[in-house]
């Protein structure tokens, strides 16, 4: 466990099914705020803004400017890897279901300088909008707060 880091939790819990629990449990108990959610769209503003609300509902962050440009760039990360590429915020022109997870906290286990960083992972399924061409994406962003 040394090596895990902030995006490894992100990712673990993003992907998890059963174990969801777990993970929270664990690495709450070692300083990390964490938080899994869903969204689905074609409008890229509604999957931000699902996951900025669930962000903001569970108070991960506070209101300061640095803390809010963090997350929106870790987002905007994470969704230029889902996306595998630049997308306008109106649309993705392809459907989506995915989960989303957001972790707080030091950049990875046990560093004790490096306590204000953010990860966002959305993971699922993205395609046409006709049934059957669906696939798996998944995209990763991290942030210093």
């Amino acid at each position: 466990m040394a090596n895990t880091g902030i995006g490894k939790i992100a990712l673990s819990l993003a992907i998890a099914d059963k174990s969801e629990e777990k993970i929270i449990k664990t690495y709450e108990e070692k300083g990390y705020k964490l938080l899994k959610g869903h969204a689905g769209s074609m409008n890229a503003g509604k999957i931000f803004a699902a996951v900025e609300t669930a962000v903001t509902r569970e108070k991960m962050i506070g209101e300061t400017y640095h803390e809010e440009h963090a997350l929106y760039h870790a987002i905007s990360e994470a969704f230029y890897g889902y996306c595998r590429g630049p997308v306008a915020l109106d649309t993705v022109l392809r459907t989506t279901g995915l989960a989303f997870s957001v972790v707080k906290g030091p950049l990875s286990l046990g560093d004790t300088e490096n306590k204000e960083w953010i990860a966002v992972v959305l993971y699922g399924m993205i395609g046409s909008p006709h049934q059957g061409f669906e696939h798996e994406a998944i995209g990763l962003g991290i942030q210093p707060i």
